[in-house]
Parts: structure tokens; C-alpha cells; sequence
């Protein structure tokens, strides 16, 4: 399965699956997961990742098909197993939003439910000096010590975030587990001696990267007392110059198309739209 996900990214030029869906490949995970294999003969062409684990939203999930089974009615077979999975129940990410998605999620009824922006910016252009606000002191994240406050503040930050707030323990060590896992690019606020604040960034070296690595402001998160304070801001511009001086020449995140207050923050900071992410969905409640 992981070389058909490579295949396909290589083809592509965007990865099929999630980082949580390419987690569950490579280590496995609870029940509340299903894969949908599609076999041409003894050829393994297609692969579903189903995530049944949130009951209020409904099941969500990504497919692929190897480039070059494709335009042979694979994508809608599996399409249509994984909408007899969940009883007819689902939404599905499209990364890239390629047009072969597109059509195949029209042609099942699916309907545009949800857009997640890739943004980018270069780091030869100056970035402003971070200013903390008083009070707060920045770190960098220890293993095994910051775990339990790191998923509390995470699960607070995110309170109505479909996927990031409800992150467990488990789901922060398997990340600590990755070879591009660097406490020293991972920065905490405290403040009074708990935790205010963070931003966990993330250098890609492989795939697509491996010959020109890109830095990642992977999750910013604060306490929401903190709204206002200016503390979001100081650990972007933290992380930002992490990235920089690491040697890297760009920088990219992923938002919600929906949450103006982010991306005009990131706007101002000189980062622009890259690419966009589409989840289409049988039924989609907005959070």
C-alpha cells in the first residue's frame, strides 16, 4: 500500500493521504480506522482510508488509485465500497483538488463541503523579531515531560476543530516516533508555569523535498484567555525564524478557508495561497 502511495504522490505531484492516514499505515491503530482494498486480478489498484472515530461529523476518509490503473471505473468502485462501509455516509478529502476527484465525487453525489488552503512564503524575505508578550516565557517542548499539558492546552486551542482538538496522547508519540520529529523547532509559552501557548514546526526532506527541503508551520495553537495578546503572532515569527536558520528557503501551513483571523494573520506575515485541499461529503455538519 505505501508503494502505491508513493506512486501516486510521484505522479501527482501532491500526497493522496493525510499524515494521519499515513500514520495509521505505518503503525497501524484503534478500530475506529477501516481500509477498502480494490484488486484488479491480484493487483492491488486502489486503497481506501476510512476514519470512523468522530460520531457527531461522521465518518471521513481519502482513496487512491495507482496511476496507472486510473480511468477504468477503479476510483468509483472504491468509492462506492467506501460509501456501502458507511452507509452511504461520508466525506472525503481531495488533496490538490485534481480534477479526476472533481468529477468522481460528482458523479456519486458528493458535494464541495469544505476547503483547507495550503499557504507559502519564502524565508530570504525579512521576518519581523518576534515580541513576546510580558509575562510569558518561550521553550522548546522536552520529551516525556510536556506531553500531558501539550494535549490539554492542544484540546483547548482546538476546541471546535474537527481533527486537531481532539488529539490524544498516543497520536502526539507516534509523531515523536517520525524522523523529521525535532524538539528543538517545537516552542512552548508558559506563563504563571503552565502551558499558554506553542508552535510545533516541521522541515519535509523526503518525497517531492528531498532534493529542496520545505519548513512547515505545522500547529499554532494558544489558550483562548490569551486571544488578543499577541502571543499567536510571537510564536509564528519564533517558529519562522527557527526555519530560516536552519537553512531552508520556504516555508508553508496548512488553514481552514474559513478562519479569516488566521489567514489574514498569515497574509501579513507574506505567506499566500499555494494550493487547496477539498473535502467533499454526503452530509458535512460545519463545526
Amino acid at each position: 500500500m505505501l508503494a502505491l502511495v508513493e506512486a501516486a504522490a510521484e505522479s501527482d505531484g501532491v500526497r493522496p493521504l493525510n499524515e494521519h492516514a499515513m500514520l495509521h499505515l505505518r503503525y497501524g491503530g484503534g478500530g475506529e480506522a477501516r481500509a477498502v482494498l480494490l484488486y484488479d486480478d491480484t493487483t492491488l489498484v486502489g486503497y481506501a482510508h476510512i476514519d470512523l472515530a468522530d460520531p457527531d461529523e461522521g465518518p471521513s476518509g481519502e482513496l487512491v488509485i495507482a496511476p496507472g490503473h486510473r480511468r477504468r471505473g477503479h476510483g468509483r468502485a472504491l468509492l462506492s465500497a467506501a460509501l456501502d462501509l458507511t452507509g452511504g455516509r461520508l466525506r472525503l478529502w481531495a488533496h490538490g483538488d485534481h480534477p479526476g476527484a472533481v468529477r468522481l465525487a460528482a458523479s456519486l453525489g458528493l458535494t464541495r463541503a469544505r476547503s483547507l488552503w495550503q499557504m507559502r512564503r519564502s524565508l530570504s524575505a525579512a521576518i519581523p523579531t518576534a515580541t513576546v508578550p510580558d509575562g510569558v516565557r518561550l521553550r522548546t517542548f522536552v520529551p516525556g515531560q510536556d506531553e500531558d499539558a501539550w494535549i490539554a492546552l492542544n484540546a483547548l486551542a482546538f476546541a471546535h476543530h474537527p481533527e486537531q482538538g481532539s488529539w490524544r496522547r498516543p497520536d502526539l508519540e507516534r509523531r515523536e516516533q517520525e524522523p523529521w520529529f525535532d524538539p528543538a523547532g517545537f516552542f512552548v509559552a508558559e506563563r504563571g508555569g503552565r502551558l499558554a501557548g506553542f508552535h510545533w514546526t516541521k522541515v519535509h526532506r523526503d518525497g517531492e523535498h528531498a532534493d529542496d527541503p520545505i519548513g512547515e508551520v505545522y500547529v499554532v495553537g494558544v489558550d483562548p484567555s490569551e486571544q488578543g495578546s499577541g502571543l499567536g503572532r510571537a510564536l509564528t515569527l519564533t517558529g519562522l525564524n527557527h526555519l530560516r536558520a536552519l537553512g531552508l528557503s520556504q516555508v508553508m501551513l496548512y488553514v481552514d478557508e474559513e478562519n479569516v483571523p488566521a489567514i489574514r494573520l498569515y497574509e501579513s506575515l507574506g505567506f499566500a495561497r499555494w494550493n487547496t485541499d477539498v473535502m467533499y461529503g454526503t452530509t458535512f455538519d460545519k463545526a
